[in-house]
């Protein structure tokens, strides 16, 4: 993506951000460790992908995944079906029927279920038998020496089992090596407040708008966000 920005005209090949949410934020900031050309970075409740399938998505038994995978591939390459699973209730409704509030999975069900953020093709399902890497993916792999570059964490203090705060506070930790690192907490939020509620989406544009002026140049952030 970035090798085709920066042959584009409009665009300042030295003054590049990125800004992932959830499991986008994970990607940001893993992008961040080896693009260099990236010279800020934020990620909004970020999600460490791979460590969520080897805990809860598992089950917390990642190698029981790994071989039923396996299995399911071998099955797969004889002619069998792909197996595609569903990973949220059908409805917040649905959830609740059958005793599922634990509060990230009730919201990502009322955010991805519902009209406030179903969309054709959301991603709420997936080949069971090609999730084999992501287990052994880690989003902040080299994180302490790689991360040279202004990185800011905005995070909802309201925790939920997904561990967006968790995995936000491990990336601000690890991230000894970068230039600028900034923490952003909201008390008040939880992680999918953060997707779409007015709110704390505004508290946390307060902080992310001036950090990208700071680092990528102010006349070009305040243009792209009036536009």
């Amino acid at each position: 993506m970035i090798d085709h920005a920066v042959t584009l005209p409009y665009v300042y090949a030295d003054r590049i951000g990125v800004i992932g949410v959830c499991g986008g934020g994970g990607y940001a900031l893993n992008a961040a460790l080896t693009e260099k050309r990236i010279k800020a970075v934020v990620g909004i409740t970020p999600v460490n992908l791979g460590r969520l399938f080897r805990e809860g998505f598992s089950g917390f038994d990642p190698i029981g995944a790994l071989t039923a995978m396996s299995a399911q591939r071998s099955a797969e390459a004889r002619g069998a079906k792909l197996q595609v699973n569903e990973l949220l209730p059908a409805s917040p409704e649905a959830a609740r029927e059958n005793g599922m509030t634990e509060r990230d999975v009730f919201e990502a069900t009322d955010y991805y279920k519902t009209p406030r953020g179903q969309a054709l093709g959301g991603a709420t399902r997936m080949v069971f038998s090609h999730a084999q890497k992501t287990l052994s993916w880690d989003a902040f792999a080299f994180a302490e020496t790689l991360m040279t570059q202004p990185m800011m964490v905005v995070l909802g203090q309201k925790v939920g089992a997904f561990g967006a705060y968790r995995d936000g506070m491990e990336i601000y930790g690890r991230a000894m090596a970068s230039e600028d690192r900034q923490l952003v907490e909201l008390q008040d939020w939880s992680h999918y407040d953060l997707y779409d509620r007015e709110e704390p989406v505004g508290l946390a544009l307060e902080k992310i708008i001036p950090f990208f002026m700071k680092h990528l140049g102010e006349e070009d952030v305040a243009t792209a966000e009036v536009a």
